[in-house]
């Protein structure tokens, strides 16, 4: 039986990150972690954490939602790759969004 989650953290007034993951019998078949900054009242992706294309990966994004580079995580499973997907962003969100909005 497969359980997904879903739900947003709020990390100042205008950055929050948006995690989703899909569970089957205790593992994690898939996830997405997204930071996000509000700029004018509309939300903009900064960095994606997530598992499409068959592995778990690390998507810094431009202002226009394009992939500046994509960086394969290197864990032993997506349960790992959660966790530390999740750790990074609390611990280097403010880093991640000055670097966006340098451009």
């Amino acid at each position: 039986m497969k359980r997904e989650v879903e739900y947003s953290v709020r990390l100042s007034a205008r950055d929050r990150y948006r995690h989703r993951h899909t569970r089957e019998k205790g593992k994690v078949i898939y996830f997405s972690i997204q930071l996000e900054t509000m700029i004018e009242g509309k939300w903009y992706p900064i960095v994606r954490y997530d598992t499409a294309h068959g592995f778990a990966h690390r998507d810094l994004l431009s202002g226009k939602g394009e992939t500046i580079t994509k960086t394969p995580i290197f864990v032993r499973d997506y349960n790992d790759a959660l966790v530390f997907a999740e750790s990074d962003l609390k611990a280097n969100w403010v880093i991640y969004r000055e670097r966006f909005l340098r451009g």
